[in-house]
């Protein structure tokens, strides 16, 4: 097309009865046409193309060190808890989790593990899935990072999602749609665990979850080995959620389909997904 718009311009220029200045006419309407054309196709192409949205996770670096950054917005995801496949095993691992979903595994957004569990991979806190109480709220004393109190839940329900301790938890008696126990909580109303060190020589790769003022719920996992202060700041002072709950370490994982990424980790106990949902398309 360049080229027959080319040749029309030189052979209005030769044929023009005044000569020269017939032929700058020729040109300069043909130069304004190439960009009434070229406007045009513009503005169709902003109209037609669909709005475009950022993917909900990405690495981030905080104090020299690296963190993936998933986050869950209410108007565009739908949150799920998995544990066992159709063998009434459990899945333990992400690909299991994407073969159990089927044709809907292409609207996962992102996924983790979601919480603490026994050898036997069951959750040795709370969890409800599909409003299912399957495993009972812990309030048991105890060793390990579970039991450093105060522990905590995350938790959806009609009002949308929630990290709360496991005392505020007991004391609302909520009806949620999924909840997952684990421990320690990192930040309690916009303060650090007391108990966490500046200097503490603990060093894990480890993930949790945090809830902002505006309800989206910012899951976390560090992709160096990390103490608990650091990650706490992280959810503090980069995620900006008041409560943050810690949801494991060591074994940590992340299944994030857009960045092509699926951690191998160990045998993972339950596992939460964070879904496109349908409500979010246009």
């Amino acid at each position: 097309m360049r080229g027959e718009i080319g040749r029309a311009v030189r052979r209005g220029a030769r044929s023009g009865p005044h000569g020269g200045r017939a032929g700058l006419r020729a040109v300069t309407a043909a130069r304004l046409g190439i960009v009434t054309v070229l406007i045009a196709l513009s503005a169709c192409g902003g109209q037609d193309a669909p709005e475009q949205t950022a993917p909900p996770c990405r690495t981030e670096r905080f104090e020299g060190q690296r963190f993936t950054h998933c986050i869950a917005d209410p108007e565009r995801h739908e949150i799920a808890l998995y544990l066992d496949g159709a063998d009434g095993r459990p899945l333990e691992r992400f690909g299991a989790l994407r073969d159990l979903l089927g044709d809907v595994a292409g609207t996962i957004a992102f996924a983790m593990n979601a919480g603490m569990y026994g050898e036997d991979l069951r959750p040795i806190g709370l969890f409800v899935t599909d409003g299912e109480e399957r495993v009972p709220l812990n309030r048991n004393a105890g060793p390990g990072n579970f039991h450093m109190a105060p522990n905590g839940v995350f938790y959806a329900d009609d009002a949308g999602w929630h990290v709360a301790t496991t005392a505020d938890y007991a004391a609302r008696s909520p009806r949620p749609r999924i909840a997952t126990q684990s421990g320690p909580m990192l930040v309690i109303a916009g303060k650090l665990h007391p108990d966490f060190s500046e200097n503490g020589p603990s060093r894990h790769f480890r993930n949790g979850v945090g809830v902002d003022a505006d309800g989206n719920a910012h899951f976390v996992i560090s992709d160096d080995m990390v103490s608990f202060y650091r990650f706490a700041r992280f959810f503090r002072d980069v995620a900006k959620t008041p409560d943050a709950l810690y949801l494991d370490g060591a074994v940590s994982g992340l299944w994030d389909p857009a960045g092509e990424r699926m951690d191998a980790a160990p045998p993972l106990g339950p596992l939460i997904a964070v879904r496109n949902s349908a409500k979010a398309e246009p």
